[in-house]
């Protein structure tokens, strides 16, 4: 098939493209650049590449346009942020492709409740990513319910792999919080440390979109969660990470207003959204309508991404 994937330099299309090369089908990536993937694959030399501004073409009422002069019979769409930009794009390809795929985010369920979460639980967003990926959602679900489009949407966690930072145990991006646990140093978690990250693979993320086109008749109209078989509590994902360096957890505990004073602004706030969507998500649906089966747990996909970074020199113990 001649799949159109929107933003396939990133992440996922990492190691999506290859799957889709190697299995016989037609890839164009449209992007903003002509960045490489962070992980290199011979599968790249037969993808046409094309260079678009998509926010630039939204708001000029383009981008649907081009995407469906490229004659997809497959659009994976993967930096979709506003309803608005879904709404242009789907009315642009309506009756035009046989497959639309959104990535989407467990973060549209707003802070968690039941636990894990199921896809069918009810919204409470907050957030502006938040709060415009659950319309997305519930648009595509609707459009697909109601009028056949078809539409399904993918719901990820906290996205890592080799080439980039990932989500540490205290709640934001600062690497060097594993070189701190890396020397066995003290390590200070917000509140008791047990709120939950839910990372997952990006090798993962790409799988489930794979399967989700080769289980079209099970996909159509539904939204699947995209994690790693189980959530972290910053507690147990410190600890672990202390026991993969070879250290015994030194960890202290800090009240949310007093532990923020002891980071940055936007350390703080990367903490704080993270938190307080705590996410724990369920794969089940996921495992029996499309045959999810994610290849690493949470520590798997944080020490590969890890480790990358000390090879990189990224950090040094």
């Amino acid at each position: 098939m001649r799949v159109v994937i929107i933003g396939g330099s990133g992440h996922i299309g990492t190691y999506l493209v290859p799957m889709l090369v190697e299995s016989g089908h037609e890839v164009l990536n449209i992007s903003r650049g002509q960045r490489a993937a962070y992980v290199p694959h011979a599968a790249w030399k037969q993808v046409q590449s094309i260079t678009a501004d998509r926010d630039a073409e939204d708001a000029a009422g383009q981008f649907g346009e081009r995407v469906r002069s490229l004659k997809p019979d497959v659009v994976i769409d993967l930096i979709c942020f506003t309803e608005a930009s879904a709404r242009q794009i789907v009315e642009a390809l309506r009756g035009q492709v046989r497959h639309f795929l959104h990535c989407g985010t467990v973060w549209s369920h707003g802070h968690s409740t039941t636990v894990p979460a199921t896809e069918d639980q009810p919204r409470a967003p907050f957030g502006e990513y938040g709060i415009q990926k659950a319309r997305i959602e519930a648009y595509l679900l609707q459009e697909a319910r109601r009028t056949g489009f078809p539409a399904t949407v993918l719901m990820p966690g906290h996205i890592v792999g080799p080439g980039y930072v990932p989500l540490n145990p205290v709640g934001h991006f600062n690497p060097q919080v594993y070189a701190q646990i890396g020397r066995g140093e003290p390590l200070t978690l917000p509140n008791l440390g047990l709120e939950t990250v839910h990372h997952v693979h990006a090798e993962d993320v790409a799988q489930a979109f794979y399967k989700a086109m080769i289980y079209w008749g099970s996909s159509v109209g539904e939204n699947f969660h995209t994690v790693s078989p189980a959530a972290l509590t910053l507690r147990g994902y410190a600890e672990a990470m202390y026991a993969w360096f070879g250290h015994s957890p030194k960890l202290y505990y800090l009240g949310w207003e007093d532990w923020r004073k002891t980071v940055t602004e936007q350390e703080a706030q990367a903490t704080w959204d993270h938190i307080a969507h705590s996410p724990n998500a369920s794969i089940e649906k996921a495992r029996r309508l499309i045959q999810y089966q994610p290849r690493h747990t949470s520590l798997q996909a944080v020490q590969e991404a890890v480790s990358w970074l000390l090879a990189q020199r990224q950090i040094t113990l």
